[in-house]
């Protein structure tokens, strides 16, 4: 069976494809989303580490590209996953808007602790979400102190409930502070992806959900041996990828046991155009099945040279610290 360590690096290179997303908000600070797709012999993987994180992180994110592109991916136990909405920290007048770009989501992501925005603007994008979805999440990025979470918290859930905070914090002992005194349940991320030990944060009680996402853990294979390590709730989300990356989250999502909440794989309603056609959720949910891009597409949104050949050299430098 195929895994990354035993891919040659030219033939990984030579089946590259670099392009530039458009999205249709500021996500994450960007406007466009620069990725690495790989054509491989067993499927399309997808490489898309944000510019900032050095080789030793992105690494993992080539490491699941790898794998889908050159390993079949496992079976699934179900055909089609809930998805959740994913607002952005767009002002409460814009929340409608963002919402119908996902018919049928019973479930909204709320971004929230956006800097330069005030606790005041992330509650009333919150009560705007609120007003057309019944459930409602939101994501901090480990944007605030214990006590601005603990604030946060009260000022969120004074209209109505939340079904969980997402890191709100960004250490384990902060996170599991927020947990001992607060109602909201606790969601970990990047207490998970970014953690020499992904499992620290299950382990020291301080979460109630675990947000795992395929990229950053390395692939789909070793996203699910984290999750057969986890006694908590889990969902499955992406890291603002393109339709191939999705697929591959979707696939994880499908062979979960349980998933008892909406997973965050809509995320491709905030692109303007991507490397295939829209699927549109139907009654909330997206099929669990994989990409192949439109080649015309590909053609379109391929990156400038000069962009091709910075991600040719990232894959250069990534590629000796694959494991």
């Amino acid at each position: 069976m195929t895994d990354a360590t035993t891919v040659e690096l030219s033939d990984v290179l030579d089946r590259l494809h670099v392009v530039a997303l458009p999205m249709r908000v500021r996500f994450r600070g960007i406007t466009t989303r620069e990725v690495a797709l790989i054509d491989g012999p067993a499927g399309w993987g997808e490489f898309g580490a944000f510019l900032e994180y050095e080789p030793a992180e992105a690494a993992h994110w080539l490491a699941a590209g790898i794998e889908a592109a050159y390993r079949p991916l496992p079976q699934t136990r179900r055909d089609r996953i809930p998805i959740n909405a994913t607002v952005p920290a767009v002002p409460a007048g814009d929340v409608a808007g963002v919402l119908a770009r996902f018919p049928g989501a019973g479930t909204a992501k709320v971004k929230v602790a956006e800097p330069g925005q005030t606790l005041a603007e992330d509650v009333a994008r919150v009560n705007a979400v609120r007003a057309v979805v019944p459930a409602v999440r939101v994501d901090a990025n480990g944007g605030w102190s214990v006590e601005e979470a603990v604030t946060a918290a009260g000022a969120l859930t004074a209209d109505g409930a939340l079904e969980y905070l997402e890191q709100p914090c960004a250490t384990v002992p902060e996170l599991a502070e927020v947990r001992r005194r607060v109602d909201v349940p606790i969601a970990a991320d990047e207490s998970i992806r970014k953690a020499d030990d992904p499992l620290l944060v299950v382990r020291s009680g301080a979460a109630d959900v675990a947000v795992l996402k395929v990229a950053p853990l390395g692939g789909v294979y070793t996203m699910l041996s984290i999750a057969g390590q986890i006694d908590i709730p889990i969902v499955v989300s992406s890291a603002l990828d393109s339709a191939v990356g999705i697929g591959a989250g979707l696939i994880a999502a499908g062979c979960l046991p349980d998933l008892p909440y909406a997973c965050g794989l809509g995320t491709g309603g905030l692109f303007v155009e991507d490397v295939a056609g829209p699927v549109t959720p139907v009654d909330g949910y997206l099929p669990a099945a994989t990409v192949t891009p439109d080649p015309a597409r590909l053609a379109a949104l391929a990156a400038p040279p000069d962009r091709r050949q910075w991600w040719i050299d990232r894959v250069r430098a990534c590629f000796p610290l694959l494991s």
